[in-house]
């Protein structure tokens, strides 16, 4: 008898263990700790990293902050240093992007688009050629919050600002902007209505032509926020900006959406 249920009971955790999920693989990247390298006292948030790949040199890495201006490494965090000070006590960055085909040309887009009753608003777009040094404003004034900027990986003149305009009321200008001539001329590609502005944007890494948009509908009161509205949602174009479809059904939202 005793025999007869140790046979069972055997046989009963032999088929436990043949059929039992196998055991999860370790991540390789489990040994990986993070930790913080700065910069400190930056007076706010973290809005944007980009980083530069100079031949020949170290990583030049960027980080715009919420309200303490644009940060530069290049010993891979190390140390940082200030490099957006001299801009007219303009603190408050949205987005920094570098030119892929030009590791020495930086774009910021002032203003941050992760809005709240605090947040700053900026003047417009900058470029620098030299990694930083020295900056221009290259237009834009009236956009306020930009949330972000994209570059043609093949041609350092085209450029793409998406513009989440103001916060505390209507404005033209606001939408999807593209130059073709570096900055010296734009033309508003994207424009749903003065309420509604871009609060991100992204460029399809094998196609440069092929852009997708978020568009946000938002209007800030000291008492709340209205978020969402008929205009909101996502859009897309196949032709390097000229034409959007707004993206509808396949399982997206069919009601109003946020950002």
């Amino acid at each position: 008898m005793h025999k007869t249920l140790l046979s069972i009971l055997t046989a009963a955790v032999a088929a436990v263990t043949l059929f039992a999920a196998p055991a999860a693989a370790q991540s390789p990247f489990s040994f990986i700790k993070w930790r913080s390298i700065g910069p400190v006292n930056t007076s706010g948030r973290i809005d944007d990293i980009a980083v530069a790949r100079v031949s020949g040199e170290p990583d030049a890495v960027y980080v715009a902050t919420a309200s303490g201006g644009l940060f530069r490494s290049a010993n891979n965090g190390v140390s940082w240093s200030p490099v957006f000070d001299g801009v007219d006590a303009m603190m408050s960055i949205g987005a920094v992007a570098v030119a892929p085909s030009s590791p020495l040309t930086v774009w910021v887009g002032t203003g941050e688009a992760n809005t709240r009753q605090s947040s700053s608003w900026g003047d417009g777009v900058y470029k620098s050629t030299d990694g930083g040094k020295t900056w221009a404003n290259m237009g834009l004034e009236d956009t306020r919050s930009i949330a972000r900027i994209v570059i043609d990986p093949t041609d350092a003149n085209v450029v793409y600002v998406a513009a989440q305009g103001h916060l505390w009321g209507p404005n033209a200008e606001r939408g999807v902007f593209r130059t073709a001539d570096g900055g010296r001329t734009w033309t508003k590609v994207l424009f749903v209505d003065e309420n509604t502005g871009c609060s991100d944007l992204a460029m399809d890494p094998s196609n440069p032509r092929v852009l997708f948009a978020g568009m946000w509908t938002l209007e800030i009161h000291t008492w709340g926020r209205t978020s969402g509205g008929p205009g909101g949602g996502g859009y897309v174009a196949r032709d390097g900006g000229a034409t959007w479809t707004r993206v509808v059904g396949h399982g997206l939202p069919t009601k109003h959406v946020g950002k």
